[in-house]
C-alpha cells in the first residue's frame, strides 16, 4: 500500500512534525469537536475496514484505556471521551519512542525500527520481526504498556500487511502521521463503488 505522508487530514497539512500524535488520532474525531467517544472510535475502525467485533473491542479498549489519562483534573465520565488536545498524556511505555513526550515525531527512532529489526527486507517487517520489535521495547513490569503496544502493532499488521506478510515502512510511517487512516478509508470507499 503506497501512502502519501503529506496527505491533508481534516484540512491540516501533515508535514508539520510538531503535533503528529494529535494528527494520528484526529481521524477518529469523526465530528471534529476535539473529543473522541467510543462510538467515533468504532466508526473510525469500520471506516478503515475493520469488522464489527474488532471495531467494538477496539473502541472499548482504546476509550476506556485513554479517557482518564487525557482528561486530567476532570471527573470520571461514563461516556469515556478522549480529549485530542491532551493525547500526549496517554502515551504509554514499552513503545518505540517514535513519539516523544510532547507527541512530536522523532525520525531517528523511526529509522531505528528498521535498522534493528528489518532483517528480511530493509523497508518492511515480517511477523517474526514485529514480534522481536515488541519484545525489545518491553519495559520491566510495564504490563499495560506491553498490552497497548501489542494491540497497536498487531492490529496494524493484521489490517495492513501485504500478500507476502510484510508490513512496509511507508505504511508504518503513515500510521504515525495519521495519513494512513484516511487513505484506508478512501480505498475502502472506492472498492464499494466498484
Amino acid at each position: 500500500m503506497a501512502v502519501n505522508s503529506n496527505i491533508t487530514q481534516k484540512g491540516m497539512e501533515i508535514n508539520d512534525e510538531s503535533n503528529v500524535l494529535k494528527k494520528h488520532v484526529m481521524f477518529f474525531d469523526r465530528n471534529n469537536d476535539g473529543l473522541i467517544y467510543p462510538s467515533e472510535t468504532f466508526q473510525g475502525f469500520r471506516a478503515i475496514g475493520a469488522g464489527l467485533l474488532l471495531s467494538s473491542v477496539g473502541a472499548v479498549f482504546i476509550n476506556v484505556g485513554f479517557s482518564r489519562k487525557t482528561r486530567p483534573g476532570k471527573s470520571f465520565s461514563i461516556h469515556f471521551p478522549i480529549e485530542v488536545e491532551n493525547i500526549k498524556l496517554a502515551k504509554h511505555g514499552s513503545d518505540t519512542g517514535v513519539y516523544d513526550k510532547e507527541g512530536r515525531f522523532v525520525p531517528s527512532k523511526f529509522e531505528e525500527i528498521f535498522i534493528k529489526h528489518a532483517r528480511t527486507h530493509q523497508d518492511a517487517l515480517t511477523s517474526d520481526e514485529l514480534n522481536n520489535l515488541l519484545k525489545s521495547n518491553r519495559e520491566r513490569n510495564d504490563f499495560a504498556g506491553w498490552l497497548a503496544a501489542f494491540a497497536e502493532w498487531k492490529l496494524l499488521y493484521y489490517l495492513c500487511k501485504d500478500k507476502k506478510g510484510l508490513l512496509h515502512k511507508d505504511v508504518i510511517r503513515a500510521v504515525y502521521d495519521g495519513s494512513l487512516f484516511e487513505q484506508m478509508e478512501k480505498e475502502k470507499a472506492s472498492k464499494k463503488q466498484k
